[in-house]
């Protein structure tokens, strides 16, 4: 008696146990702990769309990231030749950097949005009790057949 009560207790605490995943700034926290970018994606392989969310998310932040950083330094570097030599300052590499600079900001500017409903999709998928599927990831049922009765746990 005393196992079926640890057991039953064990089983009502995994069941009402649910996890939220928050996404503040670009960090994501789960229950109040900051998750890691490795551990993120981790969680999120869980369902295909949230994991391909999360990988657009990461290729528009690389993507403008580097579109950031190119339009940057051709500007500075146009600047810096401007400066120091007779050359005519807004030359071609002050033009092509702005332009640079100008398409990050689109490019960045989703990817929020994209995080937001990765963390959406985990936690709905979580908060119900489902793992991917349609069926509950925990099921207990009585079973009984000519050997006598009996308690089936599927997982």
């Amino acid at each position: 008696m005393k196992k079926l009560l640890t057991l039953s207790f064990l089983l009502t605490v995994l069941l009402s146990y649910s996890q939220t995943m928050t996404l503040e700034g670009s960090r994501f926290y789960l229950d109040g702990k900051r998750l890691e970018t490795r551990e993120a994606r981790q969680l999120l392989n869980t369902n295909y769309e949230s994991a391909s969310l999360y990988k657009q998310a990461k290729s528009k932040e690389a993507v403008g990231g580097f579109l950031l950083g190119f339009g940057i330094g051709l500007t500075v570097g146009d600047l810096a030749v401007g400066l120091f030599s007779d050359v005519k300052y807004p030359g071609t590499m002050t033009y092509v950097g702005v332009g640079s600079l100008a398409a990050s900001i689109p490019v960045l500017s989703g990817r929020k949005k994209l995080y937001e409903k990765a963390a959406d999709i985990y936690n709905k998928e979580h908060k119900n009790g489902k793992l991917g599927s349609a069926q509950p990831s925990l099921e207990l049922n009585l079973i009984s057949n000519r050997a006598g009765m009996g308690l089936q746990l599927k997982f």
